[in-house]
This record gives structure tokens, sequence and C-alpha cells, in this order.
């Protein structure tokens, strides 16, 4: 595989690597070579000491392609790029926690606390990339076949490791960082490492430029709303539109993996995806296995990015091992015992009997692709899949329309069950969930099938996941939109006080929920879609694995956006336009709650808040100017309070000629 971007090697005088800089974007570099008496080696590992132990064991084992997996064949060369999610060790206390994100369930002092309590605790709250309890691997596989090596052959892999599953940097990342470890050795993670530590930093949802040698990678990033809290995403950065919407450009991103190849990858499974869309929204476990690790990658990328905009907050591992430390635990399951919410992608066949009791499982992809295994791999940046041997090699469009021989075989792989994958890889779903949400033969039937031409199939395949993307990502935005009145902000009516806190959010309860919902009706999208059945799709979603974590930082964000609303309507109040109509019982009141936000204000001065000595100031002048229209007895009494007395002195405001 020829290096995409063209990499200017620069002088070892120029290497400077900014190490906190580096952080931002990646935990560290690998090499890991396969040794045929040792097994799996760890070569370099830049910066040192970025992995315990254990981490390096377990990187170094997803790192490489299960060998039961493989077809063998002559090709001196074989590349191929894919990548692993791992849990990082020493976190115990959620080691078998099924959500990818903690969340804080409501409680009676919660609810006792005011709007502006409950933002200053979320941001006091905010986790960095170190705290993370993933770790995301993407690897660049090179197997060397040569008779003159023992058992024919070597394997290396070049791996980049990071908190956050960036897969439209790091693969195109991947492919120059590969090839070049190959031409010049070490000295290839030192020049990376120089180039990525200039980089800005991250932002959610943004196109970044990002220069690499003398050429630059143009990608976008994931938005917050999809990015757990504990990859180091700012809470700021999670306001993004509250309502439920339908982005203008596709190549906007609204969940993770954006860039995942849908249709290439479920082409042969097509009417399944509906099925499939509704088990990721519920949080179902799901296990896919595939001939290859960069297929079985792309199919659980691909189910992932399906539920867009949904926070996908169930456990997922695009390509796992029996070396995983969980692996031991999913084993030891007692019969009867539920199995986890995860989504598993694997290509070792021995998981269909070691995992025999998951309820769902999906098998993808094509052996012939081993020729030329990069699925996950092959598209650059802008998502395009080049043509040529490295490209896809797809079978014809099929819709599994019913015909006799379809129905009989059917019912064959039905009865034989995935164990059949044991003698022959064949493209199947075996599940007995029915589902609610019909298949949408119009979008089917808009697809395009291009045949085999590979340069009228990169084009084509662009345009079909496109057509895919959206229409899920409309199916997905319209099943949430009647939870939009839970986390819809509020505003100061004209005329009326905004020092008094914003009433809290509407409370929720699941039942009066689903009761209201099944007075009005999900929509018109929705009713034409599902079958009369539809409100139990919403009873399964309240159950499940994704409401929850979802639900909550959407009520978080909102509450976010209320107390930045309110602060902006008291910067521009006149306070004395309010005190001329307030009673003593009032202004008693308005003292106080100005003094409470004056208080959060000056917590907040000297971490988060841009423009809080602003804000700070103009509250301290509305709390003098109400202090002084108090009865004098009143002063006095509030004067005993040093620190209040301290915020109402004329010597501790800012001069009257800045006022």
């Amino acid at each position: 595989m020829s290096r995409s971007v063209s990499f200017l090697v620069r002088s070892e005088a120029d290497l400077k690597v900014d190490e906190k800089s580096l952080q931002q974007w990646v935990v560290g570099f690998c090499i890991i070579r396969f040794d045929l008496e040792q097994g799996q080696l760890i070569e370099e590992c830049y910066p040192a000491g970025c992995l315990t132990h254990n981490e390096e064991l377990e990187v170094a084992f997803s790192s490489f392609p299960d060998s039961v997996s493989q077809n063998h064949n002559r090709s001196s060369i074989h590349d191929c790029i894919f990548f692993f999610r791992v849990r990082r060790q020493g976190n115990p206390q959620v080691a078998h926690l099924p959500s990818s994100e903690i969340v804080e369930v409501n409680n009676a002092h919660a609810s006792q606390m005011t709007a502006s309590d409950k933002v200053l605790k979320q941001r006091s709250k905010i986790q960095t990339g170190a705290n993370s309890r993933y770790l995301y691997g993407f690897v660049f596989n090179r197997q060397r076949h040569d008779e003159r090596l023992k058992r024919g052959g070597e394997q290396k892999s070049v791996v980049i490791l990071s908190h956050n599953p960036f897969s439209s940097v790091f693969r195109p990342l991947l492919q120059i960082m590969g090839p070049l470890y190959f031409d010049i050795g070490k000295k290839a993670l030192n020049f990376i490492a120089s180039y990525v530590s200039m980089w800005p930093v991250p932002v959610p949802g943004q196109l970044m430029e990002l220069p690499i040698g003398n050429a630059t990678l143009k990608v976008n990033l994931p938005p917050a709303h999809c990015m757990p809290l504990d990859c180091g995403v700012l809470f700021e950065e999670l306001a993004s539109p509250i309502a439920p919407f339908l982005p203008s450009s596709q190549s906007v991103p609204q969940g993770l993996f954006h860039d995942a190849d849908l249709f290439g990858t479920f082409r042969g499974l097509l009417m399944q995806l509906w099925k499939l869309w509704e088990l990721l929204l519920i949080g179902e476990p799901i296990l896919i296995i595939a001939p290859t690790p960069p297929q079985c990658c792309e199919a659980v990328a691909g189910l992932v990015s399906l539920v867009a905009p949904l926070l996908c907050s169930i456990d997922f591992r695009p390509y796992f091992t029996i070396h995983d430390p969980d692996f031991a635990y999913l084993n030891s399951l007692q019969e009867g015992a539920a199995f986890p919410p995860m989504i598993l992608g694997v290509t070792n066949l021995f998981f269909l009997k070691s995992l025999r009791r998951i309820p769902h499982v999906l098998s993808v992809g094509n052996p012939v692709m081993n020729a030329a295994r990069l699925p996950f791999s092959a598209r650059a940046s802008t998502g395009r899949i080049p043509a040529g041997p490295e490209g896809l090699s797809l079978p014809n469009l099929s819709l599994n329309r019913f015909t006799p021989s379809n129905f009989l075989n059917a019912m064959k792989l039905r009865r034989d069950g995935p164990l059949c994958l044991m003698t022959e890889h064949k493209e199947a779903f075996w599940s007995s969930y029915a589902p609610i949400t019909k298949p949408d033969t119009s979008i089917l039937n808009r697809l395009i099938d291009a045949g085999m031409s590979p340069r009228v199939e990169e084009s084509m395949s662009v345009v079909n996941n496109d057509i895919l993307r959206r229409h899920f990502l409309e199916l997905t935005t319209n099943f949430l939109a009647p939870f939009g009145p839970y986390y819809r902000p509020t505003t100061p009516s004209e005329g009326s006080s905004p020092y008094v806190d914003p009433p809290p959010l509407p409370t929720f309860n699941a039942e009066d929920f689903l009761t209201s919902l099944s007075a009005r009706g999900p929509g018109k999208f929705l009713l034409k879609r599902m079958k009369s059945n539809w409100l139990d799709l919403y009873r399964r979603f309240l159950k499940g694995h994704n409401f929850l974590p979802w639900f909550q930082r959407k009520r978080a964000v909102a509450e976010q956006e209320q107390y930045r609303l309110w602060r902006q309507a008291r910067m521009r109040a006149d306070i004395q336009h309010f005190i001329s109509r307030m009673s003593e019982l009032e202004i008693v009141d308005t003292f106080n709650a100005i003094e409470r936000h004056l208080l959060g204000e000056l917590q907040q001065s000297t971490t988060l808040e841009a423009g809080s000595d602003a804000t700070s100031s103009k509250l301290r002048e509305g709390l003098q100017a109400v202090f002084h229209v108090l009865p004098k007895d009143m002063q006095q009494l509030m004067l005993m309070n040093t620190e209040r007395a301290a915020l109402v002195r004329d010597d501790e405001l800012p001069s009257k000629s800045t006022r």
C-alpha cells in the first residue's frame, strides 16, 4: 500500500516534540513484532511509560490478526489496517459496568439543587482524557512472506494509541506512518510525533486542517454530543443544538465513525439494517463475525454510526480477541445469565462456541476480500474508496427479494444456526428479535448497483452511503423528537426579573411519558415506517442502556444553556427598573438571589468562565443598589456577616467612574 500523502522527512535538528500537546491527540505509538518463540513483543513504545505492563500485553495481543481466521496467499507483502478498543487497566470499580459512560442517577439531593448549582457541579466534574476508561488502538499490520525466514514470513504492527475514537484522523495518519516506519525504522515515530504535537487542540464537530509532512489532512471530527465525557470533552463543547435537527450537509458528522462504509459492509444484508438499528437503539448485545479484522471493524463502526445522533453508551469492541481480560468474564457467565450489552467484532470462530449465549449473531464480509483487506483503511480522509487492487470488490447488490430458493436457504441457515460458519463463511443474521420498524423499500430502490467496475464503484458507494446515513439519521432524530420538551431551556419572560432562579426542566416520568405519547402518536414519519406496536420500541428504549446516559447528558446540556441565557439576561438588566416595582420582601429575595449568583461567579472567575470579571462587577453593582434600598436595621443586620459586608461596601467595588 503506497502512502496517500507525501511525507518530507525533516532533519534531526528540527525534531521537537511537545509531549503535553501530543497527548491531546495520542497516548503513544507502538511497534510490535510477532516472534515465533515468544509471541507478541513490543519493540518500541513512545513516549516511554505511556502504558502499564498489563496494558502493553493487551495492546500487543490486539494488534495482530487471529492466525486461525486468515487464509494464506502468496503475495510477498500484505498490509491491513484495523482498530480495537480495550478497557484501561487500574479502574476496578467500573470494570464490568455495561455503559461506556458513567452517569449520576438523579436522587433526592440532586432534585433540591438549583439549576445554577447543577451547572457548577457538572463543570467541577469535567474529566480529562487521562481518566478515560477506554483506549483505542489503530493498527497498521504488515505480513511479509519470505521463504528464507522461519515459517516463511514475519509480522509487524505499527500502532497509534488514543483516548479518542478519531478514525477519520488516525486512518490516513497510519497510511503515512506505517509505510514510513518500514522505510526508515523507529525514527518515524519521532517524525510523526513532532508533527502531531504541533497540531491545534482537537475541536469536536469541526473540520480541522492538520499538517503532516508537506501536506495537510483535512478531517471532520465527530461531534461532542456523541463523545463520552471521559474522552476529555469540555462540558461547554456539549452545548450543541438542543433540539434534534437534520444537517444540510452530509459531510458534517452527526455521530461516531461517520466515515464507516455502511453500504459496502452490509451490501448483502441491507434488509436487516432496520432490525440492527432497533437492536442498537435498545442496547442489545450483538456478536459480529467476519473473515478479517478490517471487515469486522468496519461492521462494528457502521453499526455504532447507525444510531447517530444518539450517544451510543453500550460497550463496543471493533476487534475482540480471547486475550482481552473481559473475555474471561464473558466466558464465565452462567446459564440463564443476561449477556452484557456489547457489540463484539471477532474473527476467531472459537467465539461461536464460547459465547453461544449471545442472542444476536451477525456474519459479514467475504473471505475473497482477504487479498485486499482494507475496507476500514482504504478510504482517504474524504471518505472515498480508492480504485485498484486495494479497493473493495463487492458482490452484486442483493435486497433478499423473495424467491423459493432464497426462502429455503434462509430456513436452512436458521436451522443450522451460527455454528454453520465453522465449515463455510457466509453473510447471515441470526436473531429471534421481532422488529417493529419496517425496511424502507423506497430507500433501497434509490441505491445504485454499480456492478464490478472499480471506478464506478468508488463514486456509487459514496452516494449510497449518503442515502443510507441520511435515512437512519432522520429515523433516529424523529424517534428522539418526543423527548425534546424535557430538555428545552427557558428564557426570562419580558418584564420578569432575571435574578430569580430559572424554572427547573420538566420532570420526566417514564409512565407519564408513554401515556402522553400513546395519545398523541410519534408523528407521521414514524407511523409510516413502524408497525402498530410502535410504543413497545419506546418502552424497550427507556429500559435499555442507551437511554439514561443520553437523556441525562441532554438535560445537563439544557441546564447549561439555560444558565447561559439567564446569565446574559442579568448582564443586560437594569436593576433600578426592577427595584422600583418591588415590595420589601421581593427586594430582600432579590438581594439574596444576586448574592448567590455573585458568589457563584467569583467561584468560577479563575477557572472556566470567560467574562466572569465583567459579570461579577455587574452583579456587585446590582447587589449594592439593592442593599441601599433596604431598611437601615436590615442593612446593619446584613453587615454583621463579614463576607457579605465585603461584597456590598463601596471600597470593595470597582471605582465609581467605571460604573
